[in-house]
Formats: C-alpha cells, structure tokens, sequence
C-alpha cells in the first residue's frame, strides 16, 4: 500500500506543498537527505491552530496543531521527490512550541508530530527530536516544525 493510502486510512490528507512566506526555500536536498525549512499550522491559505498552549490551549490542541505541520512537510517532501514512497528515514524532527510561560510539555505536543510519523512509516518513522517551548511563533501558529529526511 502505497503511503498516501495509508495517511487517508489513518484520516488525513496531505494539502497541496505551502508556499515559502519569504526569503528561503522549502527544502535543500543534499544527496539522500533533504532539509525541510519550519512548517506550521496552515492549510490552503488559512492558519488551522494559532496561539500559546498552555492557559487558553490544551495539550490536545497542540498536538493536533503538531500533526498538520507534519502533513505540511509529507507536502513539501511529495513535492522534492515525487512520492512519500521515496521516503527511507524519518531522520530527525525539531519542534517549536508557541507556549505560554512556564509550560513544560513542549514535548507531549509534539508528540502529536511524532505519533503520526511512526504511524505512517512505522520503524522508519521512529527519529530522533527536539521539542522546544518558544514565546512566539510565525503569524501566532501554535507549533512549527522541521524535519530532516533519508530518500532514494
């Protein structure tokens, strides 16, 4: 089963590639690996998830914030090299969590992007990560992520 079937089994869709919002581009590959610059929460022009986890925030809600910036980055992978299937390793995962001061769980949120990734590729999926609690983030998203990814 090819991996995008998978995603819509396990009830997402993967969005069309977001479009850089400045003076970067979405990805470098170097040889196998390619980089993928911070995805966060927006789909088809509009932010999904925005503001600080913590008071007005629940856990649950960063965590689904966490997954669709994950889906951002299948996007732009799709877009780098044509299919999920390409993917060999999920290598590493950077998350950043817009957070209310004091709030210690930055990495149960982002457990929401790694939860999701081990579900897709299963033991390629499993990567090594930081979870980060940040005071502000992009345009107010809850969570931006990075990834660094193995493809043939």
């Amino acid at each position: 089963m090819s991996l995008e079937l998978r995603l819509k089994e396990l009830g997402y869709e993967l969005p069309d590639a977001p479009a850089p919002a400045g003076s970067y581009v979405p990805f470098v590959r170097v040889g196998d690996v390619l980089h993928i610059s911070g995805s966060i929460c927006m789909q088809k022009g509009e932010m999904t998830h925005t503001g600080k986890v913590g008071k007005l925030r629940d856990l649950e809600y960063g965590q689904k914030a966490a997954a669709v910036c994950v889906l951002n980055s299948l996007a732009v992978i799709k877009s780098a090299v044509g299919s999920l299937d390409a993917v060999k390793r999920i290598v590493f995962v950077n998350g950043f969590v817009n957070a209310d001061e004091g709030f210690a769980d930055s990495p149960a949120v982002i457990n929401g992007a790694s939860d999701l990734l081990v579900a897709l590729f299963g033991e390629m999926g499993k990567h090594a990560r930081a979870a980060v609690a940040v005071s502000g983030l992009p345009k107010n998203t809850t969570v931006e992520i990075q990834m660094i990814v193995e493809v043939e």
